[in-house]
């Protein structure tokens, strides 16, 4: 895992846009973002029984796998959005990267790679893309059915449950 400052350069969305600013895992913390490198399938079991994970399955975001839809999705995937849930990943193969949110609303990159887990926690302003090897073989992990519902960022958004916790609970940890 690397975090980072975006550096909102033009380029592809795929490309590293790395600005050589660091974020640290404990900035990443401060956002409620956590990262682990679980290197072995019985350390996501772990996490998942300690989270009340009941339910994963797998994804696999490539050309190969989705055919001719594969630039629309990853541009949709690109979208600014928040979910209502949670979101899980371990990285099982390839790489991509998940931009978030910071305090101050700029992006920070985080590049993954296998063995690599994150969390989102819900109501946070997101977005995904895989690298320029355009390829991600991904676990999802979920409290309860599989759902992946995403919200596209809009001024109305603020007022929803799950982004409005988020905030509040980015202000509480800010104290």
């Amino acid at each position: 895992m690397k975090a980072y400052w975006f550096d909102n350069q033009p380029g592809d969305q795929r490309d590293d846009h790395d600005s050589g600013r660091p974020v640290t895992t404990g900035a990443l913390q401060k956002l409620g973002v956590f990262y682990y490198y679980f290197p072995d399938l019985a350390s996501v079991d772990n996490l998942a029984q300690q989270r009340s994970y009941k339910n994963r399955d797998e994804i696999i975001v490539s050309p190969e796998k989705m055919g001719a839809d594969y630039e629309e999705k990853v541009k949709n995937f690109f979208n600014e959005h928040l979910h209502e849930d949670e979101e899980i990943r371990y990285i099982l193969d390839g790489g991509g990267f998940f931009d978030v949110r910071s305090e101050g609303d700029e992006w920070i990159r985080i590049r993954l790679q296998k063995d690599d887990l994150i969390i989102l926690p819900a109501g946070i302003y997101h977005r995904f893309t895989t690298d320029s090897q355009n390829y991600i073989k991904a676990m999802r992990l979920f409290k309860e059915e599989p759902k992946w519902t995403p919200l596209n960022r809009a001024p109305e958004l603020e007022e929803n449950r799950f982004r409005k916790e988020y905030v509040e609970s980015r202000a509480v940890a800010v104290r």
